[in-house]
């Protein structure tokens, strides 16, 4: 177990091979026989284990490290060595002369497990992708999803959910996400026929991505209140649906839990996963100012964020301000990176913010004042700004944003006297809402937490139930021979 959790390199060989090869190659051979053993135990961990071990091999990987490790676990000539090896570029004769000579050196038996094939799979997926051979990595990856269709191996699953990300990755490269919609909801009825949870949370959040990415909400809506619920398997698919289901709720004007599903998906997000987290705040900065409220400024100047969350400091100082002149540049100025981002007809809708901000704080400012002028403070471009200002300081009135009357007869905004907010009951629900906050995220964490299984205990209540059943199958035995002794 301590070799496995803690792998060193290898020290150079004599010859002339260059360290970083052989050491590759090693480490690929450790996982694949991790994968071997998990197999044949039916332990789904090992194999997750062996998926994470890869990750850290990927920068790693070379066409003629990737053709060794072939040779070494499929059998060559069969069907997958020869698919497979076909996508690989040519290698020069240095590189043969080192494959032939590290594969003559360590001849094992090859493998015929489905486990290790779908491992060799990913390993070229991974490969391809990074090649930005994104066609043939198209090709590869509709030949393994059409092998997986027909396994049903629980030690697979974890594998296999790899394996489909990478599939509509590949898809979305070449901007043909569109073509496999039909296959993922295929390939979600099938996990979910046989109760593969974790393939069922990948595909779920790979369909709500390809709806998202033409902008089709309803139908993402959905498909996701009808999938079946259950315990999250994955933190990064689970962070991955709260995003996605903070956009759906977005755009359903459903802000408040937009709001939380996004900053929860922030929250939990992997500390390596950067550009993720600043795709959750962008959309939670959007979503807040929507709800009136304003960012801190500690939420711009997060480490490695700060270039990114430049266009939405400066929409939110807009926002803050309340002038309709300023957002209006800076909504022009970054039009090309908030349509990138997804969230230009969001900030449309920014504008009636604006103006209820810059009406709030002409309403704090002033005890009385002309409609003209505040047409002229809000800077109005309008055909009537007099009359529109009338009717925006109406409406807001109406929706309690300021506390004012109107004078029709002189044209006049009247505001009230503030007065103390420690009388109503704003700090009480304030409170309340943090509160709570708190107590969500205790709840999460006692849930989140992890025990190992008491298997051992398990057997010994098994094996006691078994005697106690035995002890009493004799008695009655015992009990019959008396009865049939005194007649």
């Amino acid at each position: 177990m301590t070799q496995d959790a803690e792998m060193k390199e290898l020290p150079a060989p004599s010859n002339s091979v260059s360290s970083t090869t052989p050491s590759t190659l090693q480490h690929l051979k450790e996982i694949a026989s991790l994968v071997e053993a998990g197999a044949y135990a039916r332990e789904v961990r090992r194999i997750a284990r062996a998926a994470r071990l890869t990750v850290a091999l990927r920068r790693k990987l070379k066409a003629h490290v990737l053709s060794a490790f072939l040779s070494f676990t499929l059998a060559p000539g069969s069907e997958v060595h020869t698919r497979l090896s076909s996508c690989l570029p040519k290698e020069d004769e240095h590189d043969m002369e080192i494959d032939t000579a590290t594969s003559a050196a360590q001849a094992p038996p090859k493998h015929s497990l489905p486990e290790i094939e779908i491992y060799c799979y990913l390993l070229m997926l991974i490969f391809l992708i990074d090649q930005k051979r994104y066609n043939e990595a198209k090709s590869c990856s509709s030949t393994c999803i059409a092998r997986l269709k027909s396994l049903n191996r629980r030690t697979v699953d974890v594998l296999a959910s790899k394996i489909y990300f990478y599939y509509s990755l590949s898809y979305e490269l070449t901007g043909d996400l569109a073509e496999i919609r039909g296959n993922l909801l295929s390939l979600h009825r099938i996990a979910t026929l046989h109760h593969d949870e974790l393939g069922q949370e990948t595909l779920l959040n790979l369909l709500l991505r390809n709806y998202l990415h033409y902008n089709l909400y309803d139908q993402a809506e959905k498909l996701r209140s009808k999938a079946p619920r259950f315990e999250a398997h994955s933190n990064q698919q689970f962070c991955r649906y709260l995003f996605y289901l903070g956009k759906i709720r977005t755009i359903q004007l459903e802000y408040t839990d937009a709001k939380e599903s996004l900053l929860q998906a922030a929250r939990k997000a992997p500390a390596a996963a950067l550009g993720f987290q600043v795709q959750c705040n962008k959309w939670a900065v959007i979503v807040r100012l929507l709800l009136g409220e304003i960012p801190e400024r500690t939420v711009f100047v997060q480490r490695g964020m700060e270039k990114a969350l430049r266009p939405y400091f400066e929409l939110t100082n807009a926002v803050r301000i309340g002038d309709l002149e300023l957002f209006k540049t800076v909504a022009e100025k970054f039009t090309s990176t908030f349509r990138s981002d997804g969230t230009h007809n969001l900030i449309v809708r920014l504008r009636h913010n604006v103006i209820r901000t810059g009406l709030r704080n002409i309403s704090i400012s002033y005890s009385r004042i002309s409609l003209a002028d505040v047409a002229k403070k809000l800077r109005l471009d309008t055909a009537n700004p007099v009359a529109d200002a009338e009717s925006i300081v109406a409406k807001a009135i109406q929706d309690g944003a300021i506390d004012a009357t109107i004078d029709h007869a002189n044209g006049w905004m009247l505001s009230k006297e503030t007065g103390d907010i420690y009388s109503t009951n704003e700090p009480q629900s304030a409170f309340n809402s943090r509160i709570a906050f708190c107590l969500n995220m205790h709840n999460e964490a006692v849930r989140a937490l992890r025990f190992p299984t008491n298997s051992h205990k398990e057997k010994e209540i098994a094996e006691k139930r078994r005697e106690r059943l035995q002890q009493e199958q004799e008695l009655a035995k015992h009990i019959a021979e008396d009865d049939d002794d005194e007649f």
